[in-house]
């Protein structure tokens, strides 16, 4: 990281030219400029690495050969077209000609094939996306052909090359020295997209800047300057005073805040569609959560209407299942877990964890009902659901420890497995369902842990490697659904909502509008009047 920003320190000469450095993180920041904010810096912006990477930036800087469109599409973006055969185990993709990094190197077949070899020889890293045990070193056709070849005829194949990450493209020249792979960090941030990291002060900001050579329609605004902001009410006052463009995302503003400018003229609001499922993860390993009452218990005691009106004030969905049926395999007619308090309270007396004291709190043998709920500590959102959780949970009995984390140690508990409730929500499209799913094999996220403890772990596991490459599509709706009425049962998830993302800005801010996914920000179309 330390070297990621020193080398950040060379465009500063460059950025001189743009406009004056003294300019930068101040509110009154030169016209053509667009100012947004976020919790932390973007990072150093490695297109085949995760956090502190920041996927938002990320889309801004690299690209796809095919994109995830509304509706589930996928369009042709840095290929042009492709083709596929007849058994599915090879794609050629015909790369569109027009197009350069954004240091003018050109974009053909050997940058595809360099990008795919670091991405795979760092394939432990990316354990948890199928596609790359599937593929293998792409081939070379011409100079603007490449061919994919799969090991088993994967069926998502297009859809994981239009993720975020890891498999977008840096130019040759952003590589680190000495044929290094990008796992030992970058040269620069390199990529086709359509606007250019040009410095980054760390703890203050990150200023992007229009690339010019961009292959497709070129951002309406010169520049982009993300301040850094940790905290959703500060974020506020720096909106109401003008320092800012723009808030924009989940968990960027506290939502009593924007159901108050929903309601003054002087501001825009907007709402997503339904995004991914907002959800808390369930530890069956470790701790009172091991227990299939007591999960249960946790369904029925958590009222998921009080949630959606008191702390989304009716800007998202209730959520009864993992996945919304409207996603493919995912229509199953599962039966919801309900609210009903005397049903949790039910299970619990008869799991043995019995109310005796003056406190409140079940216990049992000696040992007190009490589990830990996990959040990120920056996000409003979740701080808000923690607590009205906590509340809940403790009518029927159970202590609830709130434990608010900075982003790492957070994704570090998942890793580890050390929750027994923590957030963990769904990653939408185009991930969802089969990326998600595939990725519980391994312990990437907070799946494999909470699952660790499941009687049937192996066999969801082996299922889940059978669906991701099966060219029957029967047996693959037979499969999901064995797979997802198994964690459904065993309640390995507290469903809560359907996010959304949010949007607040000014009558001077122009189209302002959501992406096909949650991971983009299009700021491209976004301009001042």
């Amino acid at each position: 990281m330390r070297r990621y920003f020193k080398l950040m320190s060379a465009f500063i000469l460059a950025l001189a030219l743009i406009c004056p450095l003294s300019d930068l993180g101040q509110a009154g920041t030169p016209s053509g400029t667009l100012v947004y904010s976020h919790t932390s810096n973007v990072g150093p912006l490695n297109p085949h690495l995760y956090s502190p990477n920041q996927m938002f930036a990320q889309t801004m800087v690299y690209e796809p050969l095919v994109r995830y469109a509304e509706g589930g599409r996928i369009i042709p973006w840095l290929a042009e077209k492709w083709d596929k055969s007849a058994d599915g185990r090879e794609y050629t993709f015909f790369l569109r000609k027009d197009v350069v990094f954004s240091d003018g190197t050109p974009f053909d077949a050997e940058a595809v094939k360099k990008n795919v070899e670091t991405v795979l020889s760092n394939a432990k890293k990316h354990s948890w996306l199928e596609m790359i045990a599937q593929i293998q070193p792409a081939q070379v056709v011409d100079a603007h052909t490449v061919k994919l070849v799969l090991k088993d005829p994967y069926y998502p194949l297009l859809q994981d090359l239009a993720l975020v990450r890891p498999l977008r493209f840096l130019s040759p020249t952003g590589f680190p020295e000495g044929g290094k792979s990008t796992a030992e960090g970058l040269k620069a941030p390199i990529g086709t997209g359509p606007w250019v990291l040009r410095e980054t002060k760390l703890g203050e900001y990150d200023l992007f800047v229009r690339n010019e050579k961009y292959w497709g329609a070129k951002p309406a605004m010169e520049r982009l300057l993300i301040k850094v902001i940790p905290d959703p009410n500060s974020r506020a006052v720096a909106f109401e005073t003008g320092e800012i463009d723009l808030i924009y995302g989940d968990g960027q503003i506290n939502l009593d805040t924007f159901g108050r400018y929903s309601k003054d003229k002087r501001y825009q609001t907007k709402i997503s569609p339904p995004l991914s499922t907002r959800c808390v993860a369930m530890n069956t390993k470790k701790g009172a959560t091991k227990e299939l009452p007591v999960r249960k218990a946790i369904l029925h005691a958590v009222d998921k209407d009080s949630i959606i009106k008191g702390v989304f004030l009716g800007t998202e969905l209730r959520a009864d299942t993992l996945f919304p049926p409207t996603l493919p395999y995912c229509d199953l007619g599962l039966n919801p877990d309900g609210f009903d308090p005397a049903k949790a309270a039910k299970l619990l007396d008869e799991a043995g964890w019995k109310k005796t004291g003056t406190s409140g709190v079940r216990s049992r043998d000696g040992q007190t009902l009490t589990v830990d709920l996990c959040f990120l500590g920056k996000n409003a959102v979740h701080k808000s659901i923690a607590e009205v959780i906590q509340a809940q949970l403790m009518k029927v009995g159970m202590d609830v420890q709130l434990i608010g984390e900075e982003d790492d140690s957070f994704y570090k508990r998942q890793h580890m497995g050390e929750f027994d409730l923590i957030f963990n929500d769904t990653w939408g499209p185009p991930y969802d369902p089969h990326s998600f799913v595939g990725s519980w094999r391994v312990p990437s996220h907070a799946d494999f842990q909470a699952q660790s403890g499941l009687p049937n772990k192996a066999k969801i596991d082996e299922r889940i490697s059978q669906v991701l490459v099966s060219v029957d599509e029967k047996a693959r709706q037979d499969m999901y659904r064995e797979i997802l009425t198994s964690i459904h049962d065993q309640a390995v998830y507290l469903p809560l909502s359907y996010t959304t993302g949010l949007a607040v800005h000014g009558p001077n801010l122009e189209n302002v509008g959501f992406g096909a996914t949650e991971y983009e920000i299009p700021f491209e179309a976004m301009k001042k009047k």
